[in-house]
């Protein structure tokens, strides 16, 4: 935490808080208020031994990944790629059940393109 503070220039801890809180405002908002018909990437990151809630998702939400890669990038960690297609509130609720799992490292949501709901 201290690092993260000095390196973003944050007076102190509690101004820290306070924008990571706003980041996960944000995030989750953002996350809510996806809707029409998209295309998305969505990149995990996991321990090896850690793989098992990855597959139950990817079979969860079979009906959106388009593609599915798997990767080893060093000898104990493994990324996912997820190319996704369909429906905005399906691909967030994909997103937030991968958040939700706390043996994952990192998840990340990118948007490719969109159609709104007219």
């Amino acid at each position: 935490m201290d690092q993260i503070q000095k390196a973003g220039g944050f007076a102190g801890r509690s101004e820290l808080v306070r924008a990571a809180v706003r980041l996960l405002i944000e995030d989750s908002k953002e996350k809510d208020t996806l809707s029409g018909h998209m295309n998305a990437i969505v990149l995990v990151t996991h321990d090896e031994s850690d793989e098992a809630p990855v597959t139950r998702l990817k079979h969860e939400f079979e009906t959106i990944v388009r593609t599915h890669i798997h990767n080893k990038i060093s000898k104990n960690n493994c990324v996912e790629l997820f190319l996704l297609e369909g429906d905005g509130k399906k691909i967030g609720s994909m997103v937030r059940e991968f958040q939700k799992e706390d043996k994952l490292k990192s998840v990340k949501l990118v948007i490719i393109d969109r159609t709104p709901t007219s």
